[in-house]
């Protein structure tokens, strides 16, 4: 009994899968493991499959419209499952968060803009006959002295599904991390919720960290899971410590796995909706396998004006609190992209990925219409597939219109580029589209996409090895050891 135990503790970074079941009604995927002696109900992960964005005729839809997507928990998540040894379920697979999880080398704003544009066009590997189209965003870089103070409010999951290891245990860590990187005027409070929610420690200054650390280590897990009254009361406190002009932001650390009062995706969206015309931002952070509810949390980061992370590792845990710590400081919000393809160039085009960022042509310059956010120094990359008629030099393929909003403005900020010029061979382009290539193509072929064309593995290990120059914190190297060492 007490090697079973052992492997029920671990289940959660094992994931045996021995079954499966589709819903086809509601497009979601669920798996189940077997059930050990001591476990009574299976483990399942939900997901949901938004399909794939198809080729479109220039000359019937010339403009495509697209909120950005700063989420990376999809690639965290992919590198989970490879780690143990297993393929991912191809509706766990959104490319654009494979992208957006790493920093590409682009350019600072200037003029006093927080956004920077930039593109690229290259032939595409697994196509020879098509182009790819990379734009390229940049937030605004804030020094580290600049910064606004913080008012975060931790929301943690403590039912009785976080229980092991990688799933409370990894958010203690991460929040710990956090904590060290506080400045003596940032504040935290930390708000816990199982069957009901609960204040565990009030806002108290980053000077504390040792009373703040001490909240942490009390945290453990058992009973059900009412994350609607958790969100709530954590934006209650947020609201109460409000800082104006500040970096005001819930910290939400779920399995996701909602069911107590309002529980379902819809009503927990539509509460993170209303709560986000409070000035409040919200980072989630998903944890463990076996029964992660990965569409709710990526569509409450989706609607709350936030991001999605996962935790997988302790070196993701560095990578969200530490290295990237300026994502938790919005400098564009509601940022939205607006391409306009020649037709008398561009045959047709396909958008790689951000299948469920799409927005109505009218929502472009439509200030009320939510979109996505851009912390400091983060990119942003999108990648599209060509069909060109002519490559002559200075083509002019496209125009890229992009608008955002500063932190506590109302109104959109416009910025334009033109998207020009010859396309290379890819290996002639740019490292940015290189790698973006590469990450391109292993998530089509993760996702058995029916637009992969002559994609493979060694390809994609190929184009990555040609992009290292620029590798912030290794990961780039991580990357191309992760697909060596995946057997598909």
């Amino acid at each position: 009994m007490k090697n079973v135990r052992k492997l029920s503790t671990i289940l959660g970074l094992s994931l045996l899968f021995i079954g499966c079941s589709l819903n086809d009604q509601s497009n979601y995927l669920s798996f189940e493991s077997g059930i050990l002696e001591d476990q009574e109900l299976p483990f399942q992960e939900n997901y949901k499959d938004h399909g794939e964005n198809p080729f479109i005729n220039t000359s019937d839809a010339p403009i495509s419209t697209f909120s950005v997507d700063a989420d990376g928990a999809s690639y965290a998540n992919m590198r989970r499952f490879l780690n143990l040894g297993q393929t991912p379920p191809e509706a766990a697979v959104r490319i654009e968060e494979f992208i957006n999880y790493f920093t590409f080398d682009y350019a600072e704003p200037n003029n006093n803009h927080h956004v920077a544009l930039n593109s690229e066009v290259a032939v595409c590997p697994w196509n020879t006959e098509h182009y790819l189209m990379r734009i390229g965003m940049k937030g605004k870089t804030i020094p580290e002295n600049e910064l606004p103070n913080s008012n975060y409010v931790f929301l943690i999951d403590v039912s009785g599904s976080m229980s092991s290891p990688d799933k409370l245990g990894v958010l203690k860590s991460g929040f710990k991390t956090l904590t060290d990187n506080l400045r003596n005027e940032d504040k935290i409070a930390i708000v816990t919720y199982a069957g009901n929610a609960g204040l565990l420690l009030p806002s108290t200054p980053g000077s504390e960290k040792d009373k703040i650390k001490e909240a942490i280590d009390k945290l453990g897990a058992g009973g059900s899971t009412a994350g609607a009254e958790g969100i709530i009361t954590a934006y209650n406190i947020a609201k109460d410590n409000f800082i104006e002009q500040g970096n005001n932001r819930v910290i939400l650390g779920s399995d996701g796995d909602f069911n107590v009062g309002p529980s379902s995706t819809e009503d927990l969206v539509k509460l993170i909706e209303e709560q986000r015309e409070t000035g409040i931002y919200l980072t989630v952070l998903g944890v463990g396998g076996g029964n992660l509810n990965d569409n709710a949390m990526e569509q409450i980061a989706n609607k709350g004006n936030g991001n999605y992370e996962y935790i997988d590792n302790a070196k993701q845990i560095e990578k969200v609190f530490t290295h990237e710590l300026g994502k938790l400081y919005t400098v564009a919000k509601d940022s939205k992209i607006q391409i306009t393809f020649n037709s008398n160039k561009v045959t047709s085009y396909r958008l790689i990925g951000y299948e469920n960022r799409a927005l109505e042509n009218e929502d472009f310059e439509d200030d009320t219409k939510d979109a996505g956010e851009i912390g400091s120094s983060q990119t942003i990359t999108a990648i599209y597939e060509l069909i060109v008629t002519d490559t002559s030099n200075d083509t002019n393929f496209a125009t890229f219109d992009f608008r955002y909003k500063k932190p506590n403005a109302t109104e959109s900020i416009p910025l334009i580029h033109e998207i020009k010029g010859s396309p290379n061979a890819i290996n002639l382009a740019s490292e940015n589209m290189r790698f973006g290539a590469a990450v391109t193509g292993f998530g089509l072929l993760l996702k058995n996409s029916e637009y992969k064309g002559e994609v493979s593995k060694q390809m994609v290990i190929d184009l990555a090895n040609t992009a290292t120059t620029f590798d912030p914190n290794g990961f780039r190297k991580e990357f191309t050891e992760l697909v060596t060492g995946w057997n598909p």
